[in-house]
């Protein structure tokens, strides 16, 4: 663990030192404010919700949308810098093993989408404000989207180890986040029905983030959804340590 934390340290000063983070949380704080106030029509829904209303997506039904290319942006030097500067072989013979080098990266990436996640208190706030909400489907909310936040990073790990190159890395990320988007997404789903048996459209909807985080938001943590996303970042974050070893191995 000692291990790990240095690597998330040394890392999260990395985004930081940087105007990467900074980036972020501006314009992902701009951007959910924008689709909340603006295209939500926060203050005519006459709700204090923040998940889906019978209106349009509220505000955590917009995270999807603004993680599938904001948080490949913030992943996709994970592990293409190091391959592009050379500076893997050099982390990859300190006294580390890969295991705790990729922990160490996914934290401090995952720490910056937490704290850009955090600041959007005031949203908070405004909607207690306004009204009586139910804070345990808000908390549930949050919980949901540093969820889906830490898939979509882990898939962005996996690319950022094929390649050195950063914008390969994250156009693939943006593609298979995307797909993971659109299997569940009501449109795509609806079409399917017209050809597709039930359950295969019900197999379809379960790889999907959508499905999930859906669930979640409504402030039901199931213990399916949960391992859901635990299992996206497992697979991927394993799948990344195969490609760092075949990397070291040859």
């Amino acid at each position: 663990m000692g291990n790990i934390w240095t690597i998330t340290k040394r890392e999260l000063r990395g985004y930081f030192a940087s105007p990467v983070a900074f980036v972020f949380i501006v314009i992902f704080l701009l951007l959910a404010g924008f689709f909340t106030f603006m295209i939500a029509q926060f203050f005519k829904v006459g709700q204090a919700t923040l998940s889906q209303t019978s209106y349009s997506p509220m505000f955590f039904g917009w995270h999807p949308w603004l993680y599938l290319f904001l948080v490949p942006a913030v992943g996709m030097r994970m592990w293409s810098e190091e391959r592009r500067l050379g500076t893997i072989e050099l982390l990859l013979t300190m006294p580390i093993t890969p295991w705790q080098a990729i922990l160490g990266k996914f934290l401090a990436s995952w720490a910056v989408v937490a704290i850009a996640l955090a600041l959007t208190f005031p949203v908070w706030i405004t909607v207690n404000y306004l009204g009586n909400p139910d804070n345990g489907v808000i908390v549930g909310g949050y919980i949901g989207s540093l969820l889906m936040a830490g898939a979509y990073l882990s898939i962005t790990a996996m690319t950022s180890a094929m390649t050195r190159n950063q914008v390969v890395a994250f156009i693939v990320a943006v593609v298979i986040s995307l797909f993971l988007i659109l299997a569940g997404f009501p449109p795509v789903t609806d079409m399917l029905v017209t050809w597709a048996q039930p359950w295969i459209v019900d197999l379809i909807a379960a790889f999907s983030v959508m499905t999930h985080f859906e669930s979640i938001q409504k402030g039901v943590l199931d213990s399916r959804d949960i391992l859901y996303f635990v299992s996206v970042m497992a697979f991927c974050l394993f799948t990344t340590s195969t490609i760092i070893r075949a990397h070291r191995a040859g």
